[in-house]
């Protein structure tokens, strides 16, 4: 028998060498399926949808409260993961004061203003200093207000430990501080004049205090 044979050639060799030995068989199997089917006896489950196929059910309250409860576990478990790496990146630890402690209060410029010669880097950015009454929160405190600040709220957090002395501390008559920890600078007199000579231009500077 060769592949080239005729399927007449074929069929006349299958009666005469297996018909007439061993009988008309009783059953033919033809496989002609997949082949993980042929060798698992089961089909290949589909690349897009894994879930066994089953009768459909209602979503309940049940599933509706085990959702939930998997959200809120996932929720969780990703502000760890943040917190954790947060930590790494941010070793510093939170400042805490104890009561009686004096700190320095931090303050911003008016957004807008205008700054006179070079001051600008040189501007307060604390004042003080203020004795701790009390702990409010974590990392608020209620500290000793005086006459001046009489429109800032006395819980603050935006605090800094004073480790100088008492009297170079920043007085606040100097400045003045609105209820939003604000500051406007304004000259007081002028001090010298120059004019600054550039190539096509002329900028008057003017010096004040």
């Amino acid at each position: 028998m060769q592949e080239i044979d005729s399927m007449d050639k074929l069929a006349r060799l299958y009666m005469q060498e297996v018909v007439t030995r061993h009988g008309i068989p009783i059953l033919i199997i033809c496989d002609r399926d997949a082949p993980f089917e042929a060798l698992y006896g089961r089909k290949c489950r589909s690349p897009v949808c894994w879930a066994e196929v089953r009768d459909a059910q209602l979503i309940g309250p049940k599933l509706i409260h085990e959702t939930t409860i998997k959200i809120v576990q996932i929720k969780q478990r990703i502000q760890a993961a943040h917190d954790r790496q947060k930590s790494y990146a941010i070793r510093r630890k939170p400042l805490e004061f104890q009561i009686g402690d004096q700190v320095m209060l931090k303050v911003s410029p008016w957004k807008g203003v205008i700054y006179f010669g070079k001051r600008k880097k040189l501007n307060p950015r604390y004042i003080g200093m203020f004795k701790v009454l009390a702990k409010m929160r974590i990392v608020a405190y209620r500290i000793e207000i005086p006459q001046q600040l009489s429109r800032v709220h006395s819980t603050l957090s935006n605090l800094k430990k004073c480790l100088s002395d008492e009297p170079l501390a920043i007085p606040l008559d100097e400045i003045h501080i609105d209820d939003k920890l604000h500051f406007v600078e304004e000259p007081v007199e002028i001090m010298d004049r120059e004019v600054k000579r550039l190539k096509q231009s002329r900028i008057p500077i003017i010096k004040v205090r």
